[in-house]
């Protein structure tokens, strides 16, 4: 009966109730993110801040990129979202400066997809600084100009920050977003990468609200 009196509602009033529904979905603090202990300090001002902490040698980042990637361009505007290439481990810091080095230059998104897919793809071996300048160089950066971005104190000074939000938002693995210094989403914990974007557009939501 209820079945028959649905078909009979309008089809505008079908899809409120499906997207009231939608809305509705909650989240458990613990179960599908974690709360930290206490609030870390935002650069956003009074937009809400996503960071994403990720390693271009990780294949889990590198799947999770078009996921992302398709939320970067449709996030909502008092968003504002952060990459972090983490340096979990000394290995990891070429590719902290890498990116670090690019931004520098005005070429942080140029290249980002590029480096995934020449690790990923192609299995290309970019894991020290010489290999990076080489791989970029034939890509049209200039090598010069890169290295010297690269070993410069701003790019030192933005990895060593890279580092301490890694210690402050107690890194374990990559991917992971951290959304207004308050909540941190992994796809362990969230159960997949569209989840880890479906809660983080869910916590984007509350802190909006306050």
């Amino acid at each position: 009966m209820l079945v028959k009196t649905l078909f009979r509602l309008p089809l505008l009033i079908l899809l409120l109730i499906v997207n009231n529904n939608v809305l509705a979905k909650d989240y458990d603090a613990g179960i599908d993110y974690q709360r930290l202990s206490s609030d870390l300090a935002t650069e956003s001002g009074e937009k809400v801040e996503v960071l994403e902490f990720f390693w271009y040698g990780c294949p889990h980042c590198y799947q999770f990129e078009p996921v992302l990637s398709k939320w970067i361009k449709s996030k909502p505007a008092n968003v504002n979202f952060i990459r972090i290439p983490a340096p979990l481990n000394p290995n990891w810091m070429v590719h902290t400066k890498t990116y670090y080095a690019l931004e520098l230059m005005g070429k942080g998104e140029s290249f980002h997809e590029a480096i995934f897919n020449a690790m990923h793809e192609k299995k290309m071996k970019l894991s020290t600084p010489t290999a990076i300048a080489d791989f970029l160089a034939d890509k049209g950066v200039d090598k010069k100009a890169f290295e010297e971005s690269f070993n410069s104190f701003a790019v030192e000074m933005r990895a060593r920050k890279a580092m301490q939000l890694s210690r402050d938002y107690k890194l374990n693995g990559v991917p992971l977003l951290a959304v207004n210094g308050k909540y941190t989403v992994s796809a362990q914990q969230a159960g997949g990468y569209q989840q880890m974007i479906e809660i983080t557009s869910h916590l984007v939501a509350k802190e909006s609200k306050k």
